[in-house]
């Protein structure tokens, strides 16, 4: 994965310990090996073994540590945490990336499915951010990036109950940034918009759509994974340390049309 070989270096990363949820492959994946290019540690959670012991190996020898968790398991999810504070020292840097963005027709959600909905989509970023911000405040200080979607401001349709969660993501950005800021605690969000992703290509993408992305966007060009993730090495970094409670919108204008 060459997005490890950043184009640009952020000395105050170096030696960081950066926690990045849904970090086997997609953007989560590259937002790992872009923070240990960075000379960061850097542990993350997933769910998928095959690919996350492919990207440990593929980064290797740097220092990425790969936990097999269910992020729907707030227990599970505050164990992982500990046990990377213990190894690694305070998570100064937590990505909360995990998401799925499955259709579903308004008819066929049941309150089971929303639970479960939300649980996968936006409960663990209260609970991540929770769990690291006493060790990020005993540590001076620290960046939470959490991962919104302009899915939401553009209205998609047949997927409510994930627009829904993507939008409380605003919401709990800038209260976070509200409540932790007097511990140096920056919490932002960065609003992706329509990234070529394996899953995409793979799930939804044709060439009606792709055209469609590119005649929405002000920049005529597909954006990526790595578009993504040079913005969160920039709000971890302290060349961001005068910014919170922001939406940093990545979409190449997508949403210019729609309200933000």
């Amino acid at each position: 994965m060459a997005a490890h070989m950043a184009s640009v270096s952020y000395p105050s990363l170096a030696g960081r310990t950066v926690f990045v949820s849904g970090g086997g492959s997609g953007i989560g994946g590259t937002m790992v090996a872009r923070f240990a290019g960075q000379g960061c540690r850097v542990a993350f959670c997933d769910i998928d073994d095959a690919a996350s012991q492919a990207l440990v190996a593929e980064l290797a020898p740097a220092p990425v540590r790969y936990h097999r968790c269910d992020l729907r398991d707030i227990d599970a999810l505050r164990a992982t945490l500990a046990a990377v504070e213990g190894e690694f020292g305070a998570i100064t840097v937590l990505v909360n990336n995990a998401a799925r963005d499955d259709r579903h027709k308004l008819e066929d959600v049941t309150p089971e499915y929303w639970d479960e909905r939300f649980a996968v989509n936006l409960r663990h970023h209260f609970f991540a951010a929770q769990a690291v911000a006493p060790g990020m405040s005993k540590a001076g200080g620290g960046s939470i990036i959490n991962m919104g979607s302009v899915s939401w401001m553009r209205a998609t349709p047949g997927m409510a109950a994930y627009t829904t969660a993507k939008a409380a993501i605003h919401g709990l950005t800038r209260t976070l940034a509200r409540e932790l800021g007097t511990h140096n605690i920056r919490v932002n969000s960065i609003v992706p918009g329509a990234i070529l992703t394996e899953r995409q290509k793979k799930l939804w993408l044709t060439p009606a759509l792709d055209r469609e992305f590119l005649d929405g966007q002000c920049l005529k060009f597909r954006l990526t994974e790595d578009d993504v993730a040079r913005a969160a090495l920039f709000l971890a970094s302290e060349e961001a340390r005068g910014i919170t409670g922001v939406n940093l919108i990545v979409d190449a204008g997508l949403a210019q049309n729609n309200a933000t």
